[in-house]
């Protein structure tokens, strides 16, 4: 055999060696869309990892919150400092419920892939999963968008009430209105967390449920 064959040849066999490859390691249907559902997963890490920090930053806040109500108006300079120290743990909030936000977006932007694999999908019953699974996710991610929106207004609220405070002349009425105010911004935040803290849970059963209908194995 001439070289020139030989390269031929090999070119040949390596073709063949790679169509068989693909064909081997050609994903179904249902392992496209597992790998999917763990990649919303990975995306929502950020998501995740701003839980703790949120918490921490709103008890300290809180913590500045009743130093300054505990002090007399003859300590106004304190309550100056302690003003400014808890609007900058609110810009602090304001910065991890942005990644958060940030992370979301990314997960959904995976999660639309699911759309175009569940046209690959055989089973019926697989299929109406999947319908529900993007129904209740849809729903989620609206859900944090309404989230967002009401805390935003609610560190806007905490910090108005905050420059209030630095204010010698302030108004015992406008005070209580402020808070009035805060009070049920706040209601709103805990309302909107409840539901999409409800719309996670049901996604995540629903999610497992697919995985048990598909026959997927999880090393859970």
């Amino acid at each position: 055999m001439s070289y020139k064959k030989k390269g031929r040849y090999l070119i040949f066999m390596l073709a063949i060696c790679l169509i068989l490859s693909g064909c081997v390691n050609k994903k179904t249907p249902v392992e496209k869309m597992y790998n999917v559902l763990e990649k919303v997963v990975s995306k929502e890490e950020v998501f995740e990892e701003q839980q703790d920090p949120l918490v921490k930053l709103e008890k300290e806040e809180k913590e500045k919150y009743d130093q300054i109500i505990g002090l007399g108006m003859k300590e106004y300079d304190q309550i100056i400092k302690l003003s400014d120290e808890a609007i900058a743990l609110t810009d602090k909030r304001k910065e991890h419920m942005d990644k958060e936000t940030e992370s979301l977006k990314k997960s959904e932007q995976e999660f639309r892939k699911v759309a175009d694999i569940k046209d690959e999908l055989d089973n019926a019953e697989l299929k109406k999963l999947i319908n529900e699974l993007n129904e209740i996710m849809t729903q989620r991610y609206r859900a944090h968008e309404e989230l967002y929106k009401e805390y935003s207004e609610s560190l806007k609220s905490d910090k108005d009430l905050y420059e209030m405070f630095k204010n010698k002349n302030l108004a015992r009425e406008d005070l209580e209105a402020q808070v009035s105010k805060l009070n049920e911004t706040y209601k709103k935040v805990l309302e909107a967390n409840e539901n999409f803290n409800k719309l996670t849970e049901q996604y995540n059963d629903k999610k497992l449920l697919f995985y048990k209908k598909a026959g997927l194995k999880l090393n859970k």
